[in-house]
């Protein structure tokens, strides 16, 4: 071997080694910045694990199954600089107790207000992906002056648009998939089956890192957390569906500014006139190779959409 191909190859293993440690670092659930504290957060029945940080106008974050509000750290990063940032972990889901009842998302929406009215917060702006856009819908249709923005994030309303069509959408078995023996069939397997959802629902599979596969399996391998996400949060479905259409009938849409994005290998461009149902004033975008897990698989254009967008409004 030559003597400069021997430099140049030690170059690059030296440039290797430098670059690993950050390289593990990104691949990791990273813990939300030191402006942070957590705390448990009485609500109707039991309580919600709630992370708060920053000062400024503040935002609400809210996610849905597959994941915890540990999803949002890093748009909460960014905006934690100049906002008053609000991130739970919704009704019987991640770190948030395990009551039996209350998971209509008009019940968990008055118990948002709640935790918004303990931290003296009037107003906020709203984040949502998957189960959170549909506690979203509930606080701004039914709290209108609570809400001043809203961005949401790839998945449809129960009973609005066309969730009756998407119900036919064989991907979406999961919304029936519960009872005694399925969490008999599910305990211990947790990975395996949140691996079907980041898999099948992915559009980039292998931006969902094994150390953040790890870290939900054990997050849902807590005793309640399948039982309370199957029997729970998807089991309502149809009450808040039923809830929805009755609410609608009466307030009609919202008029507040949303931002409807979609992943491109999944509800994409059909997010805007999904929410425009339901909302009058209403953008749209589409995050490029990226399937439902937007925040997982391409966290930078879902952040710069975001910021911007609250920016603005």
């Amino acid at each position: 071997m030559s003597r400069s191909k021997a430099v140049t190859q030690a170059w690059l293993i030296a440039l290797l080694l430098v670059a690993l440690p950050a390289l593990q670092a990104a691949a990791e659930v990273r813990p939300f910045p030191g402006e942070f504290h957590t705390s448990q957060m009485s609500v109707t029945g039991g309580t919600q694990y709630v992370r708060v940080g920053g000062k400024g106008p503040a935002v609400v974050l809210l996610h849905g199954f597959g994941d915890t509000g540990d999803m949002w750290e890093p748009l909460a990063a960014q905006l934690v600089k100049d906002h008053l940032v609000i991130v739970p972990d919704l009704r019987g889901m991640g770190l948030s107790s395990h009551p039996e009842d209350g998971y209509e998302k008009a019940a968990q929406a008055r118990d948002l207000v709640g935790i918004l009215d303990s931290l003296k917060v009037k107003q906020v702006q709203l984040v949502t992906h998957d189960i959170g856009n549909m506690v979203g819908y509930a606080l701004a249709s039914r709290y209108p002056g609570r809400v001043t923005a809203w961005v949401v994030m790839d998945a449809p309303l129960p009973g609005m648009g066309t969730w009756q069509a998407q119900l036919t959408n064989p991907k979406v078995w999961h919304f029936n998939f519960r009872g005694p023996d399925v969490e008999r069939l599910v305990a211990g397997r947790e990975r395996i089956l949140l691996d079907r959802f980041y898999n099948d629902l992915g559009g980039n599979p292998a931006g969902i890192d094994e150390e953040t596969r790890r870290h939900y399996a054990e997050l849902y391998a807590i005793p309640g957390a399948i039982h309370n996400s199957f029997g729970g949060q998807f089991e309502a479905f149809s009450r808040d569906a039923q809830e929805n259409k009755a609410n609608f009938a009466k307030a009609g849409k919202i008029d507040i500014p949303v931002l409807a994005i979609g992943g491109d290998h999944s509800y994409g461009a059909s997010m805007k006139p999904e929410l425009q149902y339901v909302a009058s004033n209403v953008e749209g975008a589409v995050i490029q190779n990226s399937g439902h897990w937007i925040m997982e698989e391409q966290p930078k254009q879902a952040v710069d959409l975001t910021v911007a967008f609250l920016a603005r409004h």
